[in-house]
């Protein structure tokens, strides 16, 4: 059995065959799947999806790069929807929250200040509720520590991990784990391989990113990625370790019940 610990579903790219491709994962043995909300508008969405197939999961949160559509109300309306969760045995985790300074255009991205207020309002909640997060550190890595840094009782995921040996070392020493998935299957993504062959798998997970970030195998002429992916995606990585798939399997696994308690319960 695998898992993805980061899927959107609900994505609009799935409309058409959403059922089929949650079969599909099921019998490539993908046995749980954590979809993460984005923003105030998906919040049931994601609820709803995941109690409508056996392994389906959900997190709730405001996604960095919706916060300029979000009003601040809708931190009041999340953590009015995470004390209701709370008795939910499908709800996981605060996510997707974090930063995202790739997008520097003002007119295109929240502006910092915007992002950084959001998550650390979201970083209290879960501390509040001794729930992990599931975070988005898209050139924001040492920002998103230094908050981390201030609340030391909240773990979870750093989701799509790109960064620098060192900063992965501060993910893993405040007890994250990395989240690895399609960009480790290009051969030019030297830092990520490398990073996917040292850290231990005590501190890795499985993810897709689903419909993005599709591994290398489906860039041509299949675009969209599928959390069916994972059992590939899982042999990629046991290859690059020289080490048997099973041994990531079991690996993998052990690190999300770790970081995502609710997913082993």
């Amino acid at each position: 059995m695998y898992i993805d610990t980061h899927c959107h579903l609900d994505a609009s790219e799935f409309n058409d065959d959403r059922s089929a491709v949650i079969a599909s994962a099921q019998q490539a043995q993908v046995g749980q799947i954590v979809i993460p909300a984005i923003g105030r508008s998906n919040f049931s969405t994601v609820r709803q999806l995941a109690h409508s197939f056996d392994g389906g999961y959900y997190a709730l949160g405001i996604h960095p790069l919706f916060v300029g559509q979000a009003a601040d109300e809708d931190l009041d309306i999340l953590a009015q929807e995470v004390e209701r969760a709370l008795d939910d045995p499908r709800f996981v985790a605060i996510g997707e929250i974090g930063l995202d300074f790739f997008v520097k255009d003002i007119a295109t991205g929240p502006p910092r200040k915007r992002q950084e207020f959001f998550y650390q309002e979201q970083l209290k909640l879960a501390r509040q509720h001794a729930l992990p997060v599931l975070l988005h550190v898209r050139r924001s890595q040492d920002i998103i520590l230094k908050y981390l840094r201030r609340f030391p009782e909240v773990g979870g995921i750093a989701h799509a991990f790109n960064g620098s040996d060192q900063q992965a070392d501060q993910f893993v020493d405040l007890g994250f784990a990395l989240g690895i998935g399609g960009a480790m299957t290009f051969t030019r993504a030297r830092q990520i391989r490398r990073l996917a062959c040292r850290i231990p798998l005590s501190s890795i997970v499985l993810e897709t990113d689903s419909p993005d970030i599709a591994p290398a195998w489906l860039q041509e002429d299949h675009p969209r990625n599928t959390p069916g992916q994972i059992p590939a995606i899982a042999q990629a990585l046991a290859q690059l370790r020289d080490v048997p798939t099973g041994e990531i399997e079991r690996g993998t696994n052990a690190t999300a019940h770790r970081v995502l308690s609710r997913l082993a319960a």
